[in-house]
């Protein structure tokens, strides 16, 4: 099992390199309790005014991959630095590392940046303004379409994994990605159509008709639906179908 503990100095300045040297002082740390699992637990940290978001992986993973293949918290760094190599934005990457079946993923808090979930939670307006949706939509078709052409599939992708400013001109950012990675074939095809599915869960109870057309045809990189989108298009809207 490789180890390593990286840091981005620049980011995090003095004071954040103090407090995130290693491993083993991230471990420690203390914060206020987000999301926790049975491998992993999410907690947010305030330091010299700057909040982090601390990923603490507790195993390597689940079923196989607590022996085989990359751990799931390595999954997760090197996907998001895939994402930004794609010119897909990330929340900045100030921390990542492993040892043995422990590891961690620091993030900077984006200000002002809520989920999608969230965002229909606490500001339902928002998806009733039309200028300002039609910039996400037009987002999120990006992401996807960019993971999709390099073979990528997120396999996680829901609203609530999906970051978006709330002012006038959103910007989006992909974030907890440590199920994504690279099919073929018809693998590839049945992920596409998943990832797909799991962002129209969720859209199809609130956005028009219209809109979940403008993502697909932009997704698509297409004017007008062809035959072969009629078909995709099917096999997403039954994705689900029994299972909800």
């Amino acid at each position: 099992m490789r180890s390593c503990w990286s840091i981005d100095r620049e980011l995090l300045g003095e004071e954040g390199v103090h407090y995130f040297s290693s491993l083993e002082d991230v471990m420690s740390l203390r914060g206020e309790p987000v999301t926790r699992s049975p491998i992993s637990e999410l907690i947010l940290r305030e330091i010299g005014g700057v909040r982090y978001y601390i990923k603490r992986y507790f195993r390597r993973g689940k079923m196989l991959r607590r022996f085989f293949g990359r751990s799931r918290v390595r999954a997760e760094w090197e996907n998001l630095q895939f994402f930004q190599r794609l010119g897909i934005n990330i929340p900045p990457l100030v921390a990542w590392g492993e040892r043995g079946s422990r590891g961690a993923v620091i993030t900077r808090e984006v200000p002002g940046a809520l989920d999608l979930q969230t965002v229909l939670k606490r500001s339902p307006e928002l998806l009733h303004d039309r200028e300002w949706l039609n910039q996400v939509i037009d987002q999120v078709s990006f992401a996807a379409r960019r993971l999709h052409e390099e073979g990528f599939a997120h396999n996680d992708l829901k609203w609530r994994n999906i970051l978006v400013t709330t002012d006038r001109q959103p910007t989006l950012y992909l974030i907890d990605c440590p199920a994504g990675e690279r099919w073929r074939g018809p693998l590839l095809e049945y992920r596409k159509i998943k990832d797909l599915a799991c962002l129209d869960k969720v859209a199809k109870y609130h956005l028009s008709r219209t809109q979940r057309l403008r993502f697909y045809l932009r997704y698509a990189g297409r004017d007008t639906l062809k035959g072969e989108d009629k078909v995709l298009l099917r096999r997403t809207l039954s994705f689900f179908e029994g299972r909800e």
